[in-house]
């Protein structure tokens, strides 16, 4: 007989973020495939001026684009790929297919309370002029998660926390931009870096691998709903945690995750 399988916490979030570097979305249940979360950075605009391993641009570029609200038009399209209950019926295990870009078409609410078509010609010109001189962009989409690293990311409430406590800052959690916001029972502060190497299954189905710490960068400095820098973040990061917060994973099983479920260490 296997070994009992350690409840160490629960799910307290999950978010996705359909454009990459615009505003993310709060939802109560997330299909996690083996690309990431469904309907996560499916859209990402490019810059002429970005590097060819990661041409994207980004909030670092213009903190601006952290303001533009993006919006599926279809919610229900966007839920779970489209055949999910048929190839999950399927004992062998098939990856299902995911919804077309027609199904997942998008519009983008820009700061100023104008609405684009995503593919308009217009939204790109505009997220190029606030970017600045030296940037052509275009849109360019995938059915898969365009992340920057991991399919997975995610953070613990305790380590959020924890930087509270120890900055004397309100940080906000849509900061680290992670997928799935865990309430860990041990309430320690990072305690998510000992997880590294280990597997976890999420609800009753999903498996995943934590794989690395998750290094930080310029982004977790910009307040989601200004996109006013607070510099101290990062460096406190820097100098206390080695530039880290949170950690990235690889997804081993596939399926369908909501709030609240519980988060068990696989022995």
């Amino acid at each position: 007989m296997g070994r009992a399988q350690e409840v160490i916490g629960s799910i307290d979030a999950l978010w996705r973020y359909p454009v990459k570097s615009m505003r993310g979305q709060a939802i109560d249940q997330a299909f996690i495939g083996y690309a990431g979360v469904y309907g996560d950075r499916l859209y990402a605009f490019k810059t002429s001026a970005g590097p060819s391993f990661s041409p994207y641009l980004t909030g670092r570029e213009t903190q601006d684009m952290l303001l533009y609200t993006p919006r599926f038009r279809q919610p229900e399209k966007a839920r779970q790929p489209i055949s999910w209950s048929e190839a999950e019926a399927i004992s062998v295990g098939i990856t299902p297919v995911y919804s077309s870009a027609h199904e997942l078409a998008m519009d983008v609410e820009a700061p100023s309370g104008e609405v684009y078509n995503i593919y308009d010609p217009a939204l790109a010109k505009q997220l190029a002029a606030s970017a600045g001189a030296g940037h052509d962009v275009a849109l360019t989409h995938s059915q898969r998660a365009m992340t920057d690293c991991r399919p997975l990311s995610l953070i613990s409430l305790q380590t959020q926390e924890l930087l509270e406590e120890e900055t004397g800052l309100a940080i906000d959690s849509r900061r680290f931009r992670a997928n799935i916001h865990l309430d860990l029972d041990s309430g320690q502060g990072f305690a998510e870096d000992q997880l590294i190497g280990r597997s976890l299954m999420l609800g009753d189905k999903v498996v995943i691998t934590i794989v690395e710490r998750d290094p930080r960068c310029a982004m977790i400095t910009f307040d989601p709903d200004s996109g006013a820098a607070t510099p101290e973040i990062l460096r406190h990061i820097t100098q206390q945690h080695q530039r880290h917060a949170g950690i990235y994973a690889a997804v081993v099983v596939e399926g369908l995750v909501k709030g609240g479920d519980p988060i068990k260490l696989l022995p």
